[in-house]
């Protein structure tokens, strides 16, 4: 039978980088299933942070990215909700007032786990097995409907928000300038502009789109072309005039998290150990983070300590809790926030968005915990 050190369940880009970082320590990984093709329609875009670049850029994977599959953010603005007559709260950061030579970096998702594909072909302690292969320890990175740990009896407390993510590539008629743009919207509507490069150079944008659910299903079925009034109308033009430039996608929205994430011989990593809001584009940031803390973990280990020692990976859980519970409850904070209906609440978001816009080292602070620094 098949033996190997780890086994990595799960070829996303969470599985597909844990495998290559414990690979880099020199234990063998043995990988489940077969990786899923590249696909034309693919258009999702992920936002990572630094800490993601510099895991990925230690892997040897950034860097061999295509230009054009990255575009970088120097700037954000955020728009809150206002009824015609008032003024609606605005947030802006800037990467030039941090002192930073960006504020996160978009990365065409299609290109990213082409790249992770194409390492692990390269790395001589990474092998495909089969599912009854032995290991030492097994690391769960399947993803929210994760079999394996429903097999263990681990609980997945999750919580539906109604709402679905609609994601689509757009074209600009004017330069992105590297300025993400985001507006909150009456019921825990979010629609954000994420700057691209693929398939306009300089003038392309990653739409993300969460809404409630008929609202989605809605405005997936629209024609292209009342499908761009309607963005043109919550925009108001600021980003210029823009067009669709592929097909539509949505997904359900949900927050999540595993009761627990490690035991003896398993640990879950990504989202088979926890679920956030996308509108702060945290997502795959936890899961790179997941894996940078359990290869710190793992070489760090006693000589002595095999790897699926409970007590060594209780480590593990502990530095992840924290980070991870923040990001879920703050993310499910300000969707409630701006889901709620009443007009005192749409008053005191737009005057707390204003107030914030003006504490300097309070967006300071935000900014660095997003960056993971």
């Amino acid at each position: 039978m098949q033996s190997v050190d780890v086994l990595v369940k799960g070829r996303g880009a969470v599985g597909s980088s844990l495998a290559l970082a414990l690979a880099a320590q020199g234990l063998s990984v043995g990988m489940t299933g077969r990786p899923e093709p590249a696909r034309a329609d693919d258009v999702r875009t992920y936002a990572l942070n630094a800490a993601s670049v510099a895991l990925l850029t230690d892997l040897k994977v950034w860097d061999a990215l295509p230009a054009d599959a990255i575009s970088p953010v120097y700037d954000m603005v955020i728009r809150g909700d206002a009824p015609a007559d008032r003024p609606a709260g605005r947030l802006s950061f800037s990467a030039w007032q941090q002192g930073l030579s960006e504020l996160a970096v978009i990365v065409d998702a299609g290109a990213l786990d082409a790249q992770l594909a194409t390492a692990l072909r390269f790395s001589p302690h990474v092998r495909d097995v089969a599912d009854g292969c032995r290991s030492a320890l097994t690391a769960l990175c399947e993803g929210r409907e994760s079999g394996a740990r429903a097999a263990l009896g681990v609980e997945f407390m999750s919580q539906s928000y109604g709402h679905r993510a609609l994601a689509a590539r757009l074209v600009a008629d004017r330069p992105h300038q590297g300025v993400a743009r985001q507006w909150f919207r009456p019921g825990g509507e979010v629609l954000a502009l994420l700057p691209f490069e693929r398939p306009a150079p300089g003038a392309s944008y990653g739409l993300v789109w969460s809404c409630d659910a008929a609202r989605a299903e809605a405005l997936q079925q629209l024609a292209p072309a009342e499908f761009e009034q309607e963005l043109q109308s919550i925009t108001g033009g600021v980003a210029g005039s823009l067009g669709l430039a592929s097909e539509r996608s949505s997904w359900p929205l949900a927050i999540a998290r595993a009761d627990a994430v490690s035991g003896p011989g398993w640990v879950l990593l990504g989202d088979a150990a926890h679920i956030v809001h996308p509108l702060a584009g945290q997502g795959l940031n936890l899961g790179l983070g997941d894996v940078a803390a359990l290869a710190r973990v793992l070489a760090a280990r006693e000589t002595w300590r095999p790897l699926g020692d409970e007590r060594l990976l209780r480590r593990y859980a502990r530095e992840r809790l924290a980070p991870t519970l923040a990001m879920g409850e703050l993310t499910d904070a300000l969707q409630r926030l701006f889901a709620h209906p009443s007009p005192t609440a749409q008053g005191l978001r737009n005057r707390g968005l204003d107030a914030l816009d003006q504490l300097a080292p309070v967006k300071r602070w935000l900014t660095q915990r997003a960056l993971g620094l």
